[in-house]
């Protein structure tokens, strides 16, 4: 009897020592992915002190017009209302991805909101480039004045992190068609959410501050 439990007591620690290793493979990954996402608030907070500098320059300027033309005759209100739609649209749709990315789990789903998404993205950028390009035709280039050289520099920010938004779920389409919506995965999913509702609250700021009181004033 006393060689019976000398020989099962070796593989009861064998079972416990197998049933703790995935538990603390699981913790590990969740510790790793809450320093990551630590790590990327960080660096939001990063890019809200560049983005408050371009505000407050962009307020600095707001009389600066060295008499060239001014926020009445560059500004379409309704291009920029429709701007907003788009992208608070696609900030709706990233929050539908995560949802779907989190508990239905669902690779499908999470894709196809992300490229709703994506496409929400590039019809802002597209209006944007026109807004721009309508500026420039009319006088409004950012060397013009310093009004314009901190309206240039502050829209034209913004839209190079949407760009950089829009290229970042390109390659995470291309991560999960290889590795599916692992823990890895995931978590950069979740950083680009993020990041993506974060120009979003950026963007209500730039609409609300250039071009409702630039037109309205």
């Amino acid at each position: 009897m006393a060689q019976t439990v000398q020989g099962k007591g070796p593989s009861h620690i064998g079972i416990r020592l197998s049933n703790a290793a995935p538990a603390s493979h699981q913790e590990e990954a969740r510790s790793q992915a809450e320093e990551a996402l630590f790590g990327f608030w960080v660096f939001l907070m990063s890019d809200l002190i560049i983005f408050s500098m371009l505000f407050v320059t962009y307020a600095t300027m707001g009389h600066s017009l060295a008499g060239g033309p001014g926020p009445h005759e560059l500004f379409d209100l309704s291009s920029a209302a429709w701007e907003t739609v788009a992208l608070l649209a696609s900030s709706f749709t990233c929050g539908l991805a995560t949802l779907a990315m989190r508990y239905d789990r669902s690779v499908k789903k999470t894709l196809f909101w992300f490229a709703i998404t994506l496409l929400l993205g590039l019809a802002f950028l597209s209006l944007e480039l026109h807004d721009f390009m309508t500026m420039a035709a009319k006088g409004g280039g950012p060397s013009r004045s310093g009004w314009l050289s901190a309206s240039w520099a502050l829209i034209g920010t913004h839209g190079l992190h949407v760009t950089s938004g829009c290229l970042w779920m390109l390659i995470m389409f291309a991560q999960t068609a290889r590795f599916g919506l692992d823990p890895l995965v995931q978590t950069r999913f979740m950083r680009l959410a993020l990041f993506w509702h974060f120009l979003d609250i950026v963007w209500i700021g730039i609409f609300s501050i250039v071009y409702l009181l630039g037109v309205l004033s």
